[in-house]
């Protein structure tokens, strides 16, 4: 068995690769060539804490994965990351395991690929302002999924605690994002959205973390921060003036996305409404945007076929490069 720890995947694998694996795994769940059984969550409510359990499998390479990942989001206090996880990748021919490896990063990273794609896809061409509402840790790899499909000329940061922020913004030069990109900390949520072509939601909120009709024509919304049914980041007025809401697991945002919950029990508004997953707008199933004025959202929980996508693209790239520690189990 081949175990990768985070800074070996991390060296190795980055956005690009990401967005061409899901792409690929997108096309694939298309051709019914993925199989994706329901995830199982265990709830700790008295750490406001889930443990999440995903397997998945690609019936034509015959490689399966299942993803352990926990949420703890009060771990920082005591010197623990959020997010922890692991992927086991199995041979589905024989049954051999054949990886273990952390899957912290590659779940930022997937799904900052999935706002990517949907970006590619729902935003103005000619975006060129980013907002940022909260800076933790999803958000990082939101920013550069966008950051690979447009030409972001300024990102404006918002968060509730200003100096996480500001570390954000120090971590974005640190990586090496373009030096003229102006990165700025915004305190006023409402400015940040008027001003935004593109807006990145990475939060826990279980309300709406700005107005709606603040929003302006022609901007795109990305939204992965809520994933239980009591938590929001978009308001009912946003969902109401979007023209085009895509999801990434339709069957994942009816049990999980809040906003979307909460939206279906008002009378104007049904889960028919939404416009199809992001296998339709990949496959072309349904438009993209066709208008610069049309305001956009992509949604996303999350579902175990991402994860397999991009635990592949690493399984391969450091089997054939003899990257990791091999051991028998």
């Amino acid at each position: 068995m081949l175990l990768l720890n985070e800074k070996e995947i991390q060296t190795n694998y980055g956005m690009k690769e990401a967005l061409r694996d899901v792409e690929k795994v997108l096309h694939a769940k298309a051709g019914e060539k993925v199989e994706n059984p329901p995830r199982t969550v265990l709830e700790f409510p008295e750490h406001e804490a889930s443990s999440l359990y995903m397997p998945s499998a690609d019936l034509v390479d015959e490689i399966a994965t299942m993803k352990a990942v926990t949420i703890f989001p009060n771990n920082p206090a005591v010197g623990k990351p959020t997010t922890q996880g692991v992927v086991l990748v199995t041979d589905a021919q024989n049954g051999e395991h054949l990886a273990l490896m952390n899957a912290s990063y590659l779940t930022r990273l997937r799904t900052g690929a999935l706002s990517g794609l949907a970006t590619a896809r729902l935003s103005r061409v000619d975006s060129s302002v980013l907002t940022v509402i909260g800076t933790g840790g999803m958000a990082f790899e939101q920013v550069l999924g966008v950051l690979e499909v447009r030409d972001i000329k300024e990102i404006l940061l918002v968060n509730p605690t200003e100096e996480k922020a500001v570390k954000f913004g120090e971590k974005l030069r640190d990586f090496g994002i373009k030096d003229d990109i102006l990165i700025s900390i915004e305190r006023d949520v409402a400015v940040a959205v008027k001003r935004a072509d593109i807006i990145c939601c990475s939060t826990r909120s279980s309300e709406p973390v700005f107005n709606g009709n603040d929003v302006k024509p022609g901007t795109h919304v990305n939204g992965v921060g809520s994933y239980l049914p009591h938590m929001r980041e978009v308001d009912f007025e946003f969902l109401q003036r979007a023209s085009k809401i895509v999801v990434d697991d339709l069957h994942g945002v009816t049990e999980e996305a809040g906003e979307l919950i909460h939206a279906a029990k008002q009378p104007d508004w049904s889960f028919d409404d939404i416009h199809g997953e992001l296998t339709d707008l990949i496959t072309g199933a349904v438009d993209s945007r066709t208008d610069d004025e049309e305001i956009t959202f992509f949604k996303s929980v999350g579902a175990a076929y991402f994860d397999l996508a991009v635990a592949k693209g690493v399984y391969r790239k450091a089997n054939n490069e003899e990257i990791g520690i091999r051991f028998d189990i």
